[in-house]
């Protein structure tokens, strides 16, 4: 079975020499993922300040192989070469990040997946009572979500309704792991380990080291 994953490449907030590195490095590691069968597809990117330059971009990985592939990518990468815009400058090693994340949850249902259940509707008493079970809960049972409806008088109306809200449900749990996802990727913008590279790249060619 496949497996879907992101990977962000970031510069975090290092110099333009870093931005300037993460394209690049980006460019290798699509080479090597089509040598193993890895597809990439890019998600997101945020433009640097100059021309060619990237100061991060997501991708997605699919494949057999794509959880050993982003292993061999995860961590500190380190570009050793000479600044494109400061050719003076003494520093030669440029660091970026590339981390792992896993996409938010997004669930689906199937008919086969609900349980509905008939209730019998509360009322205020008196002729006015509903005596008919036409209140409907419906689960989701491979989860355990559930929604209730109550409100009108046909069980059908009520189905669409418990119905309506056990998707709102889920759009909010989605939308809950996207936010997560999200705040984890801001924060890698400010955890760069400038140190101890799990690859290292040399030279205007960006060979490996």
């Amino acid at each position: 079975m496949n497996t879907r994953l992101w990977l962000q490449l970031t510069c975090g907030r290092g110099p333009c020499e870093c931005a300037y590195a993460v394209p690049r490095i980006l460019k290798r590691l699509v080479e090597e993922a089509e040598q193993q069968s890895v597809s990439v597809e890019v998600l997101e990117s945020v433009l640097g300040r100059y021309p060619s330059t990237l100061y991060s971009v997501l991708v997605a990985l699919d494949g057999h192989g794509a959880a050993a592939f982003a292993e061999r990518w995860t961590g500190t990468v380190c570009w050793v070469g000479r600044s494109p815009f400061r050719p003076n400058h003494k520093r030669k090693n440029w660091f970026i990040s590339v981390e792992l994340f896993r996409p938010p949850a997004q669930i689906r249902w199937q008919e086969r997946d609900l349980r509905f259940e008939t209730l019998r509707s509360s009322g205020p008493g008196g002729q006015h009572v509903n005596k008919t079970e036409s209140a409907v809960r419906v689960v989701h049972v491979p989860t355990g979500q559930a929604a209730t409806a109550r409100e009108e008088r046909s069980q059908l109306a009520n189905r669409k309704l418990a119905l309506a809200r056990l998707a709102e449900q889920f759009a909010q749990r989605e939308q809950a792991g996207k936010d997560a996802v999200q705040q984890q990727r801001w924060q890698q913008h400010d955890a760069i380990e400038r140190g101890r590279p799990k690859r290292t790249f040399v030279g205007e060619a960006f060979e490996e080291k």
